[in-house]
């Protein structure tokens, strides 16, 4: 009946401390399902990057100024 009352006590202890935390911990900030932004590959040098970040000239991304004035790779014009 000994080992019966100390495996009560330690779980009603853990119980009342998880309540405790529970109560006294601040809410967590609910986080965004979708922060995804959507990507694009550059026409010279096929990295990703986000499309917001990319220059766009006839339909094709780049990833910087001198990319877009070269243009798209030799092989794919």
């Amino acid at each position: 009946m000994g080992l019966f009352r100390l495996i009560l006590i330690i779980a009603i202890a853990a119980a009342g401390y998880w309540l405790f935390r529970r109560i006294t911990r601040p809410a967590r900030p609910k986080t965004k399902a979708n922060t995804a932004k959507p990507m694009v590959r550059c026409a010279h040098c096929n990295l990703y990057l986000p499309q917001e970040q990319a220059l766009e000239q006839n339909s094709r991304w780049y990833c910087s100024k001198k990319h877009l004035e070269q243009g798209p790779k030799s092989g794919d014009r």
